[in-house]
C-alpha cells in the first residue's frame, strides 16, 4: 500500500470547512429567503453529517505525518457522497453546482494513484446519475428574483468562482508541499552521498591502521635508543624526545582508530573539564608554533558521556583555524567553551584572511579543500560529526578578521 504526505488530509480538511459554510448559506439563501421548495431537514443533514466527519478528520489529518492511499481514498469518497446528497435534493442535474463533482477528480488526479483516481472517477460518475435520476427538476422561480433562467445563470457564475479559488487554492498549496519534499529529499541525497562517503573513509582508515601499527612500532623502539645513545641535556636528546612524544601519539590515534565502536561506546563517564584539557593538551603537543587562547565557562564537576567524535570534531577545528592563522603569518587561535543547559556551546576562531565570498564555507563533498596542501576532510567530518550527534554547526566572519566556526552539541552529563 502506497503511502501518501499527510498534506493532502490537512488541505481535504480545510477545503470541507469552506464546503460546510458555503453548503450552509447556500442552503439557508435557498430555502429561507428565497423560499425554494428544496426539502430543507435532508440538506440540512447533509450539511451536518460532513461537519460531523470533518470534526474526527481534521484533528487526525494534523497528528499523521503520512497516510495511506486507501485512508485518502476514504475521506474523498465520503465528500463525492456528501456532495451527490446535496445535489440530489436540490434539483439534479439541472443544479449548477453539479458540476462541482468534478472538484474531487481534479484533487484526486494530482495526488493520488491513477487507481485511486479511477475508482473516484468512477464515484463522480455515478453520482452525478444518481442526482440526475432521483434528483428532483429545479423548479421554476417567478417574481422579483427573476426566472429560473436567471437563477441558474447566478448559480453557475457563483459555481466558476468557487470552482477556480478551490482549484487554485489547493493547487498552489500542493506545489508548495511538492516544492517542500524536493528540498527535503534533496539534503537527505546530499547527506546520505555524504555518510556513504565517511563510511568508505572510515572502513579504510581502519584498514590502514593495522598497516601503521608496525611501522609506528619500529620508530618509537629507534627512538628509544636515540634518546638513550643522546647526551643528556643536549639539543639532539630534547629533539629525540619530542619525536618520540609525537610518534607516540600518533600510535595511540591509530590504535583508536582500529578501537571497535561498542568499546568506546562502553567507555565510562569522565569529568568534561578532564577530558577537554586532554584534547587541547594533546593538539597543543602536535601544534607546538601556534598559540591557543582558551576561555572555558564549564562546570568543575560534571561527568559527561564522551563521544569520541566530539574530540575528532575539537581537533579538526582547531587545525584548520591554526593553518588558516599561519597562512595569514599569525600564530594565535582562540577556543571559547561554555556548558549551558545540557549543551556544549564552542567557538574556534583563526586569525586568517577571512570568508571568500565565492567560496561554500561548509562543503558538502569530500577531498574538497581550499588549501593547497588539504585533504578537504576537516570541515565535513566536522559537520558529520554535528549532525550526527544532533548538533549545530555555522561558520561567521569575526570582528577584527578571521573566521569563527561556532558549534553546540546535546550531552547528557551527571553531576560528580
Amino acid at each position: 500500500m502506497s503511502m501518501l504526505p499527510s498534506g493532502l488530509l490537512r488541505s481535504l480538511a480545510l477545503l470541507r470547512w469552506f464546503t460546510v459554510a458555503g453548503q450552509a448559506l447556500t442552503v439557508a439563501v435557498a430555502v429561507h429567503v428565497l423560499g425554494l421548495p428544496f426539502p430543507a431537514l435532508p440538506l440540512w443533514s447533509g450539511v451536518a453529517a460532513l461537519m460531523l466527519f470533518n470534526l474526527w478528520a481534521a484533528p487526525r489529518a494534523r497528528r499523521l505525518a503520512q497516510t495511506s492511499t486507501r485512508e485518502a481514498l476514504l475521506h474523498v469518497l465520503v465528500d463525492v457522497a456528501e456532495l451527490t446528497w446535496m445535489i440530489a435534493w436540490s434539483g439534479g442535474a439541472m443544479n449548477p453546482f453539479a458540476s462541482l463533482l468534478l472538484l474531487p477528480l481534479a484533487l484526486a488526479a494530482v495526488a493520488m494513484p491513477w487507481r485511486a483516481v479511477l475508482v473516484v472517477l468512477l464515484a463522480c460518475g455515478a453520482g452525478y446519475a444518481l442526482s440526475t435520476v432521483l434528483g428532483p427538476p429545479l423548479p421554476h422561480l417567478h417574481g422579483v428574483f427573476g426566472d429560473t433562467l436567471d437563477l441558474h445563470l447566478w448559480g453557475m457564475a457563483a459555481n466558476f468562482v468557487v470552482s477556480g479559488a478551490v482549484v487554485a487554492g489547493f493547487l498552489s498549496r500542493l506545489a508548495q508541499t511538492l516544492h517542500a519534499r524536493e528540498q527535503e529529499l534533496a539534503r537527505l541525497r546530499e547527506q546520505f552521498a555524504r555518510r556513504e562517503g565517511i563510511v568508505a573513509l572510515a572502513t579504510h582508515a581502519a584498514a590502514v591502521a593495522h598497516e601503521l601499527n608496525t611501522p609506528l612500532g619500529t620508530l618509537t623502539l629507534m627512538l628509544e635508543d636515540a634518546v638513550a645513545d643522546a647526551p643528556a641535556g643536549s639539543e639532539r636528546r630534547a629533539d629525540a624526545q619530542l619525536m618520540a612524544a609525537l610518534v607516540d601519539e600518533c600510535r595511540d590515534r591509530v590504535r583508536q582508530l582500529a578501537r571497535p565502536a561498542d568499546e568506546l561506546r562502553a567507555a565510562q563517564p569522565r569529568p568534561l573539564h578532564e577530558v577537554l584539557d586532554q584534547l587541547v593538551e594533546r593538539w597543543r603537543l602536535l601544534r607546538p608554533a601556534v598559540q591557543l587562547q582558551r576561555s572555558d565557562d564549564l562546570p568543575a564537576h560534571l561527568l559527561v558521556d564522551w563521544d569520541s567524535g566530539i574530540g575528532h570534531l575539537l581537533q579538526a577545528l582547531l587545525n584548520n583555524a591554526a593553518d588558516a592563522s599561519q597562512a595569514a603569518g599569525s600564530a594565535s587561535v582562540e577556543l571559547a567553551l561554555v556548558w549551558r543547559d545540557g549543551r556544549l556551546r564552542g567557538a574556534v576562531r583563526d586569525f586568517g584572511a577571512g570568508i571568500d565570498a565565492g567560496t561554500a564555507t561548509l562543503p558538502g563533498r569530500l577531498f574538497q579543500s581550499s588549501k593547497p596542501d588539504g585533504l578537504g576532510l576537516g570541515l565535513v567530518l566536522s559537520h558529520a560529526t554535528v549532525e550526527r550527534l544532533g548538533g549545530v554547526l555555522a561558520m561567521e566572519a569575526a570582528n577584527g578578521g578571521g573566521v569563527r566556526v561556532r558549534f553546540e552539541l546535546p550531552m547528557a552529563g551527571a553531576d560528580a
